[in-house]
């Protein structure tokens, strides 16, 4: 898995420089690029493709969000269909060919997992528009969308950095990709500035979505001593456990303060509704184009969820003020001089480029443990 996973980062050097140029796109306004098709008849038939269930939190749930919001903004301009519940690989290649079979014309395809077989039935209906969350590579009628998560980490670190009274957190992981990576070096460094003797401790799962494993990991870092949790995972399962040991929590991906009212301190949430509502439109008009499209804090596609009572107004502004400094550009939670856990500098000074940012593949100083297979 790991092998196969090392791989895809290395992929991603050859499909940086279109991700590098769209970043740039992004960041300024720009004209609408020519119309590569007639605008299309309406409605818009759309299908959504999700590696778990739906539930009523976690990333399924929040890509769903942002398709309702969508159908909100676009009106009968756009009619919707959803497959959840869909294993990466030949699962996810089968059901995108029979979205495309039935006519539909913009497929979103939700989980790192579902890229190769999206570009494999892009070829075979050059007609039908889709877009893969997380990937590295384009096509012509194959886009990748992600978000600046780690953004959103740094600053649920500095809260944890704030709260915590043992200095040590725990961080349940999925799968070992840059993005994974990101999301715990940032945490680390988050939690590091506001503690400079923090810890961050870590399981990995090798899966997304597994209710009983992520308790289970989440358990064996409560049992390690640490009073604080985050993670990387599709469920619900963490939030009720620490709602249910007295543990504060840093929720990921929805916020949980409906599972976990008195341990939730604050969360990461994604807001996809924007941006699935400019993708539709611009299908809709015929200028749809492969730009690959990475937002953050900026473009409101990562927000805080409300901070809970337990939080001091002190520890919420400073909080508030990191926040709309890294909105404004005016800080970066990976600048200046970074070390990883075994003592090599990584970077002496500056700021990291995007580029090294999307091929991340070292633990920070702070971080216990190493990445699976090393």
């Amino acid at each position: 898995m790991y092998k196969n996973l090392l791989r895809c980062i290395a992929a991603l050097v050859v499909g940086w420089s279109t991700l590098a140029a769209a970043q740039a796109a992004n960041s300024a306004p720009t004209e609408a690029p020519a119309a590569t098709r007639p605008p299309l008849k309406l409605p818009l038939r759309a299908a959504f493709v999700y590696v778990s269930p739906v539930g009523t939190a976690g990333w399924s749930y929040q890509h769903d969000l942002g398709r309702l919001a969508m159908e909100k903004n676009l009106g009968d301009k756009v009619h919707t269909t959803v497959v959840e519940g869909v294993a990466e690989g030949p699962d996810a290649e089968r059901v995108m060919r029979d979205l495309a079979a039935r006519g539909n014309h913009l497929i979103f395809a939700t989980s790192f997992g579902y890229l190769e077989p999206a570009l494999r039935v892009a070829q075979e209906f050059p007609g039908v528009t889709f877009e893969h969350a997380g990937g590295y590579k384009t096509a012509v009628n194959v886009n990748t969308y992600n978000a600046r998560f780690y953004e959103g980490r740094y600053l649920a670190g500095l809260v944890a950095g704030k709260m915590s009274r043992s200095g040590s957190a725990g961080y349940v992981a999925g799968f070992p990709i840059p993005e994974v990576i990101q999301g715990i070096n940032a945490f680390t460094l988050g939690m590091r500035a506001a503690n400079p003797k923090a810890q961050v401790k870590v399981v990995w799962l090798n899966t997304w979505f597994d209710p009983a494993r992520e308790r289970d990991a989440a358990q064996s870092l409560l049992n390690q001593g640490v009073d604080t949790l985050t993670y990387h995972s599709g469920s619900t399962a963490i939030p009720q456990l620490a709602e249910e040991k007295g543990a504060m929590l840093l929720s990921y991906q929805s916020d949980m303060r409906h599972f976990a009212p008195n341990a939730q301190l604050t969360g990461v949430v994604h807001d996809w509704g924007q941006r699935y509502t400019e993708v539709a439109k611009a299908v809709i008009a015929g200028n749809w184009q492969p730009r690959p499209f990475w937002g953050g804090i900026r473009e409101r596609v990562i927000r805080l969820a409300p901070f809970s009572a337990k939080v001091p107004q002190t520890v919420r502004f400073q909080v508030t003020e990191v926040e709309r400094a890294i909105a404004a550009g005016r800080m970066h939670p990976f600048s200046g001089r970074l070390a990883d856990n075994e003592g090599a500098v990584r970077q002496a000074k500056g700021t990291m480029r995007d580029e090294d940012i999307a091929l991340m593949d070292f633990l920070v100083e702070g971080v216990t443990g190493k990445l699976p297979g090393r």
